[in-house]
């Protein structure tokens, strides 16, 4: 059977690219998008990916997971800071949820250093850029069973500039 990844992104993140790039980067979330589609492709992977700038629309799509996904992957971006909605509703949630952020949040400042949505998730990916949500579909896939919880012994090998 098929791993059910759905990946949730809060408000303003439809305009990475163009808002503070000097945080976030110039990646766009359809370019985010993109990528997440080819690495579910191939690790088999079915993935729907969705952005709200609505707290109430993203805890309806976090209880509409309840039996259509396996795990979650969220960016929940500013409500990480504010929304308790948030964090009960992935309570609800029994499968992996990873919280993805692009920046690393404990290097901000005070406003942006305390996520209390990773209270109700089970693992955090901070500071990693795009990149972070490839890091969180692995991760998923490794926590059900899909892939090796040690480094694969091919990867023991390489060098720092990616040769054996």
């Amino acid at each position: 059977m098929t791993t059910r990844i759905m990946v949730l992104n809060g408000p303003n993140l439809n305009f990475l690219g163009i808002r503070e790039p000097h945080i976030y980067g110039s990646t766009t979330l359809g370019e985010i998008e993109a990528n997440c589609e080819e690495a579910a492709r191939l690790l088999d992977v079915s993935l729907s990916f969705h952005q709200s700038n609505i707290e109430g629309e993203l805890v309806g799509l976090i209880q509409s997971a309840h039996g259509n996904a396996d795990a979650i992957i969220m960016n929940p971006a500013a409500f990480s800071f504010t929304s308790i909605a948030l964090i009960d509703a992935l309570k609800i949630f029994d499968g992996p949820k990873i919280e993805v952020h692009i920046s690393n949040i404990h290097a901000r400042d005070e406003l942006h250093r305390h996520s209390i949505t990773s209270s109700a998730s089970t693992a955090v990916i901070c500071g990693l850029g795009p990149y972070g949500y490839i890091a969180a579909i692995l991760a998923v896939v490794q926590r059900l069973g899909r892939l090796p919880g040690a480094v694969p012994s091919a990867l023991h090998g390489l060098t720092p500039t990616g040769g054996a």
